[in-house]
């Protein structure tokens, strides 16, 4: 099984990446293949709404999103990491999120998600809401643990002293290579959910 990692901090030892890190050492206990790609330190634009991805399979903007979007169909979960900018996830993430979310056509039903929020102080409970949202729009059940995953720290390593956030992790971690697992068994035995073909409903005619 594998598991997809964006880290969207844009700085090089992050906290993000070490809270990513701290549930890829539970991974790698329960056998579960993991990548960290951190796209925080990268340039990259937003969603233009150009619909163009639905002919080409691909963004129009070729970039890591397209590299991303590659690994996210082999991956069985992704997670998604961000620092907390203004009590929501970065820019940089959510430009990736959005496009990466718009442009992968495959289905992702039961792929299983994770959010994760870094934070000096505050915002971590706003964020780790907003980045929910592309997993219950895609289908995707969501991983939880004893808390609302959020680990804080402020300068390069102090997310190591936070004790409960870095526990939260690996509960994460632990209750999301079951819920992985579960799954892959309950695909086998009964299949995926029936799906009915998508109804879109404009509020304007």
């Amino acid at each position: 099984m594998k598991v997809l990692m964006i880290n969207g901090s844009p700085r090089k030892e992050s906290n993000t990446g070490l809270a990513l890190e701290e549930m890829g050492k539970i991974f790698k206990q329960e056998g579960i293949e993991f990548e960290i790609v951190q796209v925080g330190n990268q340039a990259v634009r937003g969603c233009v709404a150009c619909y163009s991805c639905g002919e080409r399979k691909a963004c129009v903007f070729d970039d890591v999103v397209n590299e991303l979007a590659v690994k996210f169909q082999e991956a069985d979960g992704l997670v998604v990491g961000s620092p907390v900018y203004y009590a929501s996830a970065n820019a940089t993430t959510i430009a990736v999120l959005d496009r990466l979310f718009c442009s992968t056509k495959f289905d992702k039903t039961m792929k299983v998600g994770a959010a994760v929020a870094v934070a000096r102080r505050g915002g971590t409970s706003a964020t780790f809401d907003e980045l929910n949202k592309y997993f219950t729009f895609a289908g995707m059940p969501v991983a939880s643990g004893q808390y609302w995953n959020a680990v804080h720290g402020r300068t390069p390593g102090e997310a190591v002293q936070d004790d409960e956030g870095m526990q939260q992790m690996r509960t994460l971690a632990r209750n999301m290579a079951f819920l992985m697992k579960s799954i892959e068994l309950g695909k086998k035995e009964f299949g995926l959910p029936e799906r009915e073909p998508g109804i879109m409903t404009n509020m304007v005619r």
